[in-house]
């Protein structure tokens, strides 16, 4: 079982600089962590916005991805080479606002994958405008001689 309200292994600010520096001109931060649980936020530019100012749902699945991306370092620390290994993503209804969010609670911590899911909004979190599940796959262990 997972423990919720344990702290998270990586800080907001850690995982902001790492990604600043790994991601130059990455358009998302991470605003809330806890352990194996992250909140992603992107207030999207209007190169990522469609006709009707409804924001693109490329850039919907980027936010999930991130939101993702940080709770799996939340459970395991800073493991950089953790990569997405599958992601599908449902969209509810236009996502209209000036800010995205998604927030990402894993559902299994393995030692080589984690499994999280992710819903995604703007103004109001009761109102989702997409919901995603991803799976993250952890770097291999190497063994020194």
């Amino acid at each position: 079982m997972i423990d919720y309200s344990s702290p998270s292994l990586v800080s907001v600010e850690e995982m902001n600089a790492f990604i600043g520096g790994a991601f130059g001109g990455n358009q998302n931060a991470c605003e809330v962590m806890s352990f194996a649980m992250a909140v992603a936020v992107m207030y999207p530019s209007a190169a990522s916005l469609r006709p009707g100012k409804i924001i693109s749902g490329p850039t919907v699945f980027s936010i999930c991805d991130a939101a993702l991306f940080y709770a799996a370092l939340s459970a395991t620390g800073m493991e950089p080479m953790t990569l997405t290994s599958e992601m599908s993503i449902r969209f509810l209804r236009p996502a209209r606002g000036e800010v995205l969010r998604a927030r990402a609670t894993l559902n299994s911590i393995g030692s080589r994958s984690i499994v999280g899911s992710v819903v995604a909004y703007t103004d109001d979190e009761s109102k989702p405008v997409a919901v995603a599940q991803g799976t993250y796959m952890r770097p291999k262990k190497t063994t020194t001689q």
